[in-house]
């Protein structure tokens, strides 16, 4: 048998056997690729099994997720510390091996993915970021920054519409250090795509800016190696490589077929496909000879030892970049980030500004901006309206990668898998902005960022019905509750520049992703002492107080100014507290102690207000409290009027109180 389709049958193999004894699983992916990921793990793609987070190693994106067991059984043949009792837990509690592949589950996965298209926008936004660190830190001799982005896509991905918004900013962007492989293999669940995909996708990627190589047999290795060997001399483009491949290659009942895709070989099958491949071995075992040919350990520990001694050089002749590339790309804060932060906050808390929240995220990026050149910014065609930008920014274009501001154009999904993408990478922390309403659009690379628990930052504007004219289409109501469900997730509605700063500094400090909730309309300014400002960071705090306070008034962003003004009218009637609560997820973190303190259990009339839907305030309120808020959709007309139709007005929360503390 030819060596290299030897080695190929070692994934076809284990990936079968894998899916047969955990009676569930995709065979048909792992089968119709493995000459591909044959010759692009073994000889071209630069990673060092030792150390998975080699800094200048190549990405390798499974975008097509489903089949797991593909990059499953590469990383374990290659060297990287997944067992072969892992291999046969596949699919199984708390294994390595989860059914689709996880970021920090599994050592040499760079991203999470099975959703289909998102990995390949992960790529997209991977391929940006070293494009933008190599301009940074490159210097003539010493490219310390020099990998590729490699993803694997299915039909699948490229009918997912995040795939057509990530293409077309790749193309735009000329990121020749991505390289996407087509799994053209014809085939979706449902059968064959004739009926449901017939698209010219070499056009279509032409049309996108893409260089493209067409009709590769993704079975015959030479013709997969000429192809990549081609794909890295185009200096101006990504290029596409179609793979025309057989799904389930090597069945003999199955090949070709819908059948191949998503469910385990039955065990007669599966001794058809031993016997045809030729394969001689029992289930999970395999010889000597066939690991070595695949271990890439000794070789990636050269790869990485040649550029620790690149780097050595770097460093003698460029000690500060070279501390700050080892700072970013260590995910650490500079030394100087605690100063600055309370710096920053007591300016900030100084300005006294009335103003709209986007204006005061605005002030917080311009000041973030003075300290952290990894920051990196864009919008999704709202930069106007969202204000993500800053002084003297300059946009990340093909001819200008040192720039740290994108356009993504009005792509809010594609422009999300990117952030995350950017995230993963390193050396970057990434925010991107649009409309609260728009992150339906965006909403499941959130809830991937936060499955991943990865430092993405997403910027809504607009946060409520104070959008005004623009009417239900564009007012948000449910989008607050909704994101607040996702778990991992912080979710902020600060009320004025300093909670707005705090923050920012929250979503810059934690490993996990961030929403912030900014409001179109102007919000007056809340005075508060230090040790109140010190309590924004707890998710929840004290805002206004009196002694033997009877009822508890909870309130968010722009509500929390009808909060301060009702306890200021009522304070003759009826002893309120008012409580600000920025971000429930982390109060709800906060030790029983401090909640206690914040919303004592004994206090039991308790009002909520925020101008969105109720859902999530029920658990604050308990069975006695109120909530104002909206529970249908908005109307078109000044955000005065509507919040006055609404009854979110100080004249309503007035007599909510007074009914409540009777």
């Amino acid at each position: 048998m030819n060596k290299d389709l030897e080695l190929a049958n070692t994934i076809r193999i284990i990936s079968i056997d894998a899916i047969a004894k955990a009676n569930s699983g995709h065979p048909g992916m792992p089968c119709g690729m493995a000459d591909i990921a044959t010759v692009l793990w073994r000889k071209f793609l630069k990673h060092n099994p030792n150390n998975p987070k080699f800094t200048d190693r190549d990405r390798f994106v499974l975008s097509n997720g489903h089949g797991s067991m593909l990059l499953y059984s590469l990383l374990h043949l290659t060297g990287y510390k997944l067992s072969m009792e892992e291999i046969k837990n596949f699919r199984q509690l708390d294994s390595k091996t989860p059914g689709h592949p996880e970021y920090n589950i599994t050592t040499g996965v760079e991203t999470t993915t099975g959703p289909l298209g998102q990995g390949f926008s992960n790529a997209v936004g991977m391929s940006i970021a070293e494009k933008h660190l190599a301009s940074i830190f490159n210097k003539p001799k010493l490219e310390i920054i020099n990998h590729y982005t490699y993803a694997f896509v299915g039909d699948g991905c490229l009918m997912e519409g995040i795939s057509h918004e990530a293409a077309s900013l790749a193309g735009t962007l000329k990121l020749n250090k991505l390289i996407t492989f087509y799994d053209d293999n014809k085939i979706s669940i449902d059968g064959n795509t004739e009926g449901w995909f017939t698209e010219d996708t070499k056009k279509r990627f032409e049309a996108y800016g893409w260089y493209v190589i067409p009709n590769v047999d993704g079975h015959d290795h030479q013709a997969i190696f000429n192809a990549i060997q081609k794909a890295k001399t185009i200096l101006d483009k990504p290029v596409l490589i179609c793979c025309q491949t057989i799904i389930g290659f090597g069945s003999p009942n199955f090949a070709g077929t819908a059948k191949a895709h998503g469910a385990p070989f039955t065990l007669d099958e599966i001794q058809k496909i031993r016997e045809s491949l030729n394969w001689q071995y029992e289930p999970f075992t395999l010889p000597t000879e066939i690991y070595a040919a695949w271990d890439n350990k000794l070789t990636g520990a050269k790869i990485e030892q040649e550029w620790n001694d690149l780097f050595t050089t770097y460093k003698q002749e460029y000690p500060e970049l070279a501390q700050q590339f080892t700072r970013r790309m260590s995910n650490e804060l500079p030394e100087q980030w605690t100063t600055f932060k309370e710096k920053m906050l007591t300016e900030i808390n100084n300005n006294q500004q009335k103003i709209p929240t986007r204006k005061s995220s605005n002030l917080c990026i311009e000041y973030l901006n003075e300290i952290l050149p990894e920051l990196m910014g864009g919008s999704a065609d709202l930069t106007c309206s969202n204000l993500t930008s800053w002084k003297n920014a300059v946009d990340f274009t093909s001819s200008t990668p040192h720039g740290r501001y994108i356009n993504y154009g009005v792509r809010e999904f594609g422009m999300s898998g990117i952030l995350n993408g950017l995230t993963l990478h390193g050396g970057i922390i990434p925010y991107a902005g649009t409309f609260l309403v728009f992150s339906d659009y965006a909403r499941n690379a959130i809830r991937l960022a936060a499955l991943m628990q990865i430092k993405s930052i997403f910027v809504y504007t607009h946060d409520s019905i104070g959008l005004g004219e623009d009417g239900p289409t564009h007012q948000p109501i449910e989008h607050i509750a909704s994101l607040r469900l996702i778990p991992n997730l912080n979710t902020w509605r600060p009320c004025d520049s300093v909670e707005s700063a705090v923050a920012w500094q929250d979503a810059i400090e934690k490993n996990n992703p961030s929403a912030l909730l900014f409001s179109r309309q102007n919000l007056n300014f809340q005075q508060r002492t230090e040790k109140q400002i010190q309590n924004i960071s707890k998710g929840g705090y004290i805002l206004r107080d009196v002694k033997n306070f009877q009822i508890i008034l909870i309130a968010t962003g722009s509500e929390v100014e009808l909060a301060v003004a009702a306890y200021e009218d009522l304070l003759e009637q009826v002893k309120i507290r008012v409580v600000s609560m920025p971000c429930v997820e982390i109060f709800k973190t906060q030790s029983k102690e401090y909640q206690q303190e914040i919303l004592p259990d004994q206090v039991n009339k308790r009002v909520a207000i925020e101008a969105g839907s109720s859902t999530c305030w029920y658990e604050f309120i308990g069975p006695n409290g109120k909530i104002i808020g909206i529970n249908s959709f908005g109307k078109s007309a000044s955000y005065e009027k509507v919040y006055n139709y609404f009854k979110l007005n100080l004249s309503c929360l007035k007599k909510a109180i007074l009914s409540s503390n009777n």
